[in-house]
């Protein structure tokens, strides 16, 4: 990981309250993995003392992106900056995704809203194309859809209220194509905690390998902290691991969803 100051390119609204940021690092992008996060902070923001952790998105030459959600003071000042302005970030930061190997599994890629921001570069990476389930309670939240498209994935659509895609969750098309074929599959999933543990349940219960990245609030984002772990099972019992560090991907074997609440 590097700390660096970057200097954005671009910023401009994807969706409803989601944007697009894109920041020059050449330092950096040499060294991001499919499932790592950037630590960013906004400078402008005076009175800030933790960073905000981010998905990348995309890699693109000495570029970078995150996608992000304007939530709340923070993500509203970064909405503001323009070309040209700076932040400081640490990256690339975390244990990332398993890209499948020529020839290997078919990736199943599986997101909850912004957790699209965490599969394209997965995508983009992988030797043979596969599905990606993308989920949202309305249209507005579902993202990114033309741009796996443009790398050649089918994207399957759920909204919660039926605006776009399948009515329901997005669980239910994926439980539907791995009983149509689940052999030679794998699922790869980001999103919202309970979304992942019924994912994880998807896989134990039909025996196909599955990788979650853990959606846990981070403070420090190097380990120090102790704010994001997670119970994952050790021996008979259990031990907690930082999703920081250790994760944010985990073997979805591993997690004691038992103890987790």
């Amino acid at each position: 990981m590097l700390e660096q100051t970057v200097t954005i390119v671009s910023n401009e609204r994807d969706t409803d309250q989601y944007f697009r940021l894109v920041v020059r690092a050449p330092q950096i992008t040499p060294l991001i993995q499919p499932g790592q996060f950037a630590h960013v902070r906004i400078l402008p923001l005076k009175d800030a003392l933790l960073r905000r952790p981010f998905s990348i998105f995309q890699v693109a030459g000495d570029t970078f992106s995150i996608l992000y959600k304007n939530v709340g003071k923070g993500t509203e000042v970064l909405s503001r900056m323009r070309a040209g302005e700076e932040l400081s970030v640490i990256a690339p930061l975390g244990h990332g995704f398993t890209v499948p190997a020529a020839g290997g599994e078919t990736p199943l890629l599986v997101a909850g809203g912004y957790g699209m921001a965490a599969m394209f570069l997965l995508a983009q990476r992988s030797p043979q194309t596969g599905i990606v389930f993308v989920g949202g309670r309305r249209r507005v939240d579902i993202l990114c859809e033309k741009d796996f498209a443009a790398i050649g994935w089918e994207v399957r659509v759920a909204t919660e209220d039926g605006s776009h895609g399948e009515k329901g969750l997005v669980t239910q098309p994926l439980l539907a194509e791995l009983k149509r074929s689940a052999v030679g599959r794998k699922l790869f999933a980001c999103g919202p905690t309970p979304m992942l543990e019924a994912v994880g349940k998807i896989a134990e219960d039909i025996a196909v390998a599955c990788e979650l990245s853990m959606d846990e609030h981070m403070c420090c984002g190097v380990g120090t902290c102790l704010t994001c772990v997670i119970k994952v099972k050790a021996g008979d019992g259990w031990e907690y691991q930082r999703t920081c560090t250790e994760g944010p991907v985990f073997d979805s074997r591993s997690i004691a969803w038992e103890v987790a609440k």
